[in-house]
């Protein structure tokens, strides 16, 4: 059990059955009337966030996350394959589960499956990947003045804003965290 007055940023804990994850906390004591600590949650099933405040006495059970490390398969319809590399166990998520969770992840690669309680409800892609371009316009000499940037399709599918000099079968690493194009390989 965690009390209120013990919160720090990162600590994940079960409130009226819900998942949370504390984004931010304070801890309020004003001039008259007793202390509180005024909390942002994250949802961590459904990714709401809502605004909590608590008494620094309440307590509430810490909510254990499992990650595990698990291969990305091949995608079958709307499930979504994968396997632990250490007992060959497989597992299928629909595609609800996953989101965009898998926009720059290749078949063969590693990800993290989040769990609680057995319930699977986040796949974690690698931080940093590194793709293929497959298609984008070519760049024009003379207009980089303003660091302008077009779109790129990788070999995943997804769409990267680019550098003008990138081009077709250049291999480039990518934030998936964000999106954002980082550097040439």
């Amino acid at each position: 059990m965690i009390s209120a007055g013990d919160f720090r940023n990162g600590v994940t804990l079960e409130i009226e059955g819900n998942i949370y994850q504390i984004m931010e906390f304070q801890h309020v004591k004003p001039g008259k009337g007793a202390a509180f600590v005024r909390t942002k949650l994250k949802n961590i099933i459904n990714g709401g966030v809502v605004e909590k405040t608590f008494r620094p006495t309440e307590k509430f059970p810490a909510a254990r996350i499992d990650r595990q490390d698990m291969q990305y398969l091949y995608t079958d319809g709307d499930l979504y394959h994968f396997m632990n590399t250490e007992t060959f166990d497989q597992i299928a998520l629909n595609a609800d589960d996953i989101g965009d969770a898998l926009k720059f992840v290749k078949e063969n690669e590693m990800v993290k499956i989040c769990s609680h309680n057995g319930n699977v409800f986040a796949v974690e892609p690698p931080l940093f990947v590194e793709l293929d371009i497959t298609d984008t316009e070519p760049g024009f000499k003379g207009d980089t003045a303003t660091g302008a940037t077009k779109p790129a399709v990788v070999e995943t599918g997804a769409t990267v804003y680019v550098p003008l000099f990138v081009e077709i079968g250049d291999k480039i690493k990518i934030d998936t965290r964000t999106g954002e194009y980082l550097s040439r390989v």
